[in-house]
């Protein structure tokens, strides 16, 4: 038997090594850190920090001593949180292929799914934790502004009114990650999401305003007043069913769309 043959034997005869997959909490962490460890990602958290800080100045210095409550408070942290943090979503999902970073996370973690699930999750622990500290920092500025003012402390937000604005916020970081996933480009990902938050509302608002048929129709075909609805609580039997009909129409039917292509698509 030649030599090289011998040797090809041997090779062969080795047992395969298997190495140990990298857990999902690592995937997640590494995840964490993409989000933020960017200059996008640092820039963004500074210019939402600076909005909630001008807007509770702004409660502070225009309101009158009936509207310091919790609600308000909360609510000047909260709303530029709920605008922005979307944003996050969408770079942690596109900088795969807008950053050209896709040939690298997928080489070291070659299960793609494992991957879009870690940013999935990384999503909402983000929103999560900013409606934490929306939550937490608006009692703060409550508490030390009214007392500054010599007003009565005013805790006008319940349990159940909470659980549906931290529901709220949640849907608005998965619209984010599902434009992200289907667009796979940061800038076209953020012009459809402001287009969603700012625009089609406009556009559905005059339309509801002139056309009855619309007015009627609007909470069953329109996902983002639905949305809306849930800042306000309440909600009948009528008003779920139509939250889950838009929401299957307008957000998970597109997000299972934009996760069987992104399983599918070739990474450059």
């Amino acid at each position: 038997m030649s030599t090289a043959v011998m040797e090809n034997t041997r090779v062969a005869e080795q047992p395969r090594v298997q190495h140990a997959r990298i857990p999902f909490r690592t995937v997640v962490g590494v995840e964490v850190r993409k989000a933020f460890d960017t200059r996008s990602g640092f820039w963004l958290l500074v210019t939402i920090a600076l909005a909630g800080l001008l807007a509770t100045g702004a409660v502070l210095a225009f309101a009158s001593d009936a509207d310091l409550t919790y609600d308000n408070f909360a609510g000047a942290i909260g709303v530029p949180m709920t605008i922005l943090l979307p944003v996050v979503a969408i770079l942690a999902v596109t900088g795969e292929w807008s950053q050209r970073a896709g040939l690298t996370t997928f080489t070291l973690v070659p299960h793609r799914g494992r991957v879009i699930r870690a940013k999935l999750t990384v999503t909402v622990m983000i929103g999560l934790a900013s409606m934490a500290l929306a939550l937490a920092v608006g009692a703060l500025g409550n508490i030390v502004g009214t007392a500054l003012l010599g007003v009565d402390t005013v805790w006008d937000l319940s349990f159940t009114s909470i659980l549906y604005i931290v529901g709220a916020d949640l849907i608005g970081m998965v619209v984010g990650f599902t434009l992200g996933i289907l667009t796979r480009n940061s800038a076209g990902a953020i012009v459809a999401y402001f287009s969603y938050w700012f625009v089609l509302p406009t556009l559905s608002m005059v339309l509801a305003a002139n056309q009855s048929w619309f007015e009627k129709a609007q909470p069953w075909v329109d996902f983002n007043y639905d949305q809306g609805k849930l800042y306000d609580g309440g909600f009948s039997g009528q008003d779920w069913a139509q939250l889950a009909l838009t929401g299957t129409v307008w957000l998970l039917i597109p997000l299972a769309f934009g996760l069987w292509r992104v399983m599918r698509a070739e990474v450059k």
